[in-house]
Order: structure tokens, then C-alpha cells, then sequence
């Protein structure tokens, strides 16, 4: 049982790290479109679908987090 909780915080690690990237993704952009603004088009674009990315691989974490938690049945 405490194995099962360990793996659940390593899930919940995962999430943290995913949160991280999504900040680290928001100011670059931020930083590249404010030292150019023609290029606002192209890094929005780009700048989603990583969001998009990032925060899958928190959800995949989180669902399975609960489902070992819930014993998955």
C-alpha cells in the first residue's frame, strides 16, 4: 500500500514538471513576440499546440495516478 502511494506522488511529480513547462513555454513567448511582433502569428501556433502537448502529459499523468489510487476497477 505505501508503494501504491509513492508511485501516486510520482505521478503528482510529473504534473509539477508539466506545470513548469507550461510556464517556461508561456514567457518564452511572450519574450519572443515581445522582441518581435511581426513573428505573433507564427509563435501563437506553435506556442498552443505546445500547450496543448504539455498539458496532455499532465493529464495522462493525473488519470493514472487515479487509477492507481482507485485500485482500477
Amino acid at each position: 500500500m505505501d508503494m501504491l502511494y509513492l508511485s501516486a506522488a510520482l505521478c503528482a511529480i510529473s504534473m509539477t514538471v508539466a506545470a513548469w513547462g507550461v510556464t517556461k513555454l508561456w514567457v518564452t513567448m511572450i519574450t519572443t513576440v515581445g522582441r518581435n511582433p511581426e513573428v505573433k502569428k507564427h509563435v501563437d501556433v506553435y506556442g498552443w499546440a505546445g500547450f496543448a502537448a504539455i498539458e496532455a502529459i499532465a493529464l495522462y499523468a493525473l488519470v493514472i495516478a487515479l487509477v492507481m489510487l482507485t485500485g482500477g476497477k
